[in-house]
């Protein structure tokens, strides 16, 4: 994600020995709200399953004010015994729930859908619940899932915001395999990510079509994307023949081609950084809709229109927000979090990329933006704490976790990385970190090992002052470099 400064800018799974303790229990037990307890968000996710796919058919009936039908199919394996299973859900109505093909009991407590087989479900056994509920677009106390754009609707679900569109194991740390299945009126064109898997079928008598998208890469659930509008999908071809598909509002083709024209090079740019492309296809989603902020779901970033329509904004900005995106493709989508607290691996990268491009093609130097970075280092500490400590949501304000020291707070520590232990250990660093977590998920203790093996000694000395500490370290090869003290 990244805040618009246009606006107010399966290991994890593993869940302490209590909570399996209790979904062990044989007795019948009161709906309780679950989570692995993950320190920004202890309720996300749930204990005792670990989820192999996802299968999720929507029905929009062309009025984004109201719930779309919906049928969410979970194929997951039990790691532990289940008499209940705790799903991460809001905002929806649930009509029935089925486990192993059996109707289930089902509860809703805070955030969480609690379902009670008909069987307990032994550790190691397949585990299929299909829930059949409504998605509601719109807004409640919480930020985001659907968003409404002019003429539909899109997704943004960072970070805690999957569950509010449909039932999940709301976690980064769980990532599965998706298929989205759409029915919308036939004047409604319907994406989502991966590729397309059926041919689009219209029912005369109805006046619909049904689309569907399956991705061949796993995903986390808050990079899930599905958008339903009056789009135009242009094609493309990127580095290695790569497919690239846009999805804009279909009047605005002639106006956003020169920006859309621009992604196969910004392709080939980050995989001359880093190495190939992660994903199946990539390709930017325009959204008529005030979000304030731009999205990385993965294979189909997701655009604020005005980004490319405002003539204020310098063509070299723009492109380094959409690199911005991009470089998420690699950095956050490919390799996950582990936790919510090693945001900063998504956020620092994301934002190093940008600036490296926005120095090589507009010659905006990233030593005078660390610079700058590292005068305000110590006072977007104290706001927000350090980058691999960051603290908590605001009350009601999940995406308040993407404060300024995720962004250049962090890309400042890949800055002083670099400083420390040079430029060919540092790009050495980058492509073995892509490399060897893709499609997977990875902590900042995994980041700190594999520079330490890329410097040839012991860096975690230097990461723990410059992850954890509450004052910035002096920047290597700038001992001049000095950071402002925190307003009180």
């Amino acid at each position: 994600m990244l805040l618009s400064s246009r606006s107010p800018r399966t290991a994890a799974l593993l869940a302490a020995g209590a909570s399996l303790a209790l979904l062990a229990a044989a007795a019948p037990r009161p709906a309780v709200p679950l989570g692995i307890g993950d320190r920004l968000f202890p309720h996300l996710g749930n204990p005792g399953y670990d989820v192999q796919s996802y299968d999720i058919a929507f029905t929009y009936k062309g009025d984004n004010r109201k719930p779309l039908d919906a049928v969410t199919r979970i194929d997951a394996l039990a790691t532990s015994r289940l008499d209940q299973v705790n799903l991460d859900f809001s905002h929806g109505t649930v009509r029935s729930v089925d486990v192993n093909g059996a109707r289930a009991d089902f509860a809703l407590s805070d955030e969480d859908l609690i379902v009670t087989p008909a069987r307990p479900v032994a550790a190691g056994q397949p585990l299929r619940i299909t829930v059949r509920h409504t998605s509601n677009p719109v807004p409640g106390k919480e930020e985001v899932g659907w968003v409404r754009t002019k003429d539909g609707l899109a997704m943004a679900n960072q970070a805690d915001a999957a569950h509010r569109v449909f039932p999940c194991n709301d976690h980064p740390a769980d990532k599965a395999y998706f298929t989205f299945r759409v029915t919308a009126p036939k004047e409604y064109t319907a994406v989502a990510n991966g590729l397309p898997v059926a041919t689009r079928a219209t029912t005369r008598q109805e006046g619909t079509t049904n689309w569907a998208y399956r991705t061949v890469h796993p995903m986390a659930t808050e990079l899930a994307q599905v958008s339903i509008g009056h789009s135009a999908v242009l094609h493309q071809e990127g580095p290695h023949g790569l497919p690239v598909r846009d999805v804009v509002p279909a009047g605005d083709v002639k106006a956003l081609r020169p920006w859309l024209d621009k992604t196969p090079a910004h392709l080939a740019w980050m995989e001359k950084k880093v190495g190939r492309y992660p994903f199946e296809n990539y390709g930017v989603l325009v959204a008529q809709a005030t979000t304030g902020f731009e999205l990385e779901t993965q294979t189909l970033s997701l655009f604020e229109r005005e980004l490319f329509l405002r003539p204020e904004y310098p063509q070299w900005y723009v492109e380094s927000i959409m690199v911005h995106e991009l470089a998420h493709q690699w950095f956050g989508d490919s390799v996950s979090p582990r936790t919510w607290s090693d945001l900063w691996l998504n956020e620092g990268h994301a934002t190093w990329y940008e600036a490296q491009y926005a120095e090589e093609k507009a010659k905006q130097p990233l030593e005078t933006r660390m610079r700058d970075a590292y005068r305000d280092s110590d006072a977007w500490r104290a706001a927000g704490g350090p980058p691999a400590a960051p603290k908590g949501p605001a009350p009601g304000e999940k995406i308040s976790i993407f404060r300024p020291v995720v962004y250049d707070g962090s890309a400042l520590v890949l800055y002083a990385l670099r400083q420390e232990i040079g430029k060919d250990a540092f790009e050495r660093l980058e492509r073995q970190w892509v490399r060897t977590h893709r499609d997977s998920t990875a902590t900042t203790a995994d980041f700190v090992a594999l520079a330490s093996r890329n410097a040839g000694r012991d860096l975690s000395g230097f990461f723990q002052a410059w992850l954890y500490g509450k004052k910035t370290p002096p920047m290597p090869g700038h001992p001049d470099w000095v950071s402002r003290k925190p307003l009180k």
